[in-house]
């Protein structure tokens, strides 16, 4: 279970760096501008070492200009 999760958490990560990039926003940009995170955090989220909570989530949809259900489409959340 432990092992899907942190693949899980590393496939949403790559999806929220793919999408930042599209937009052409850099790391720090997207952080500090949008989300009013360390990049530091930023740069853990795309990697998959953080669990994310809801209100970051929501936060990251929003920076990104989309809903949070566009966000998570295409990801299989069933274990």
């Amino acid at each position: 279970m432990q092992q899907q999760n942190e693949k899980l958490l590393q496939l949403f990560g790559q999806h929220i760096k793919k999408l930042r990039m599209q937009k052409k926003m850099s790391l720090n940009e997207f952080a500090f501008k949008s989300l009013l995170l360390t990049s530091a955090t930023q740069s853990r989220i795309e990697n998959g070492l953080v669990d994310l909570k809801f209100s970051t989530l929501v936060k990251i949809a929003n920076a990104l200009n989309i809903t949070p259900s566009e966000l998570l489409e295409g990801f299989d959340f069933k274990f």
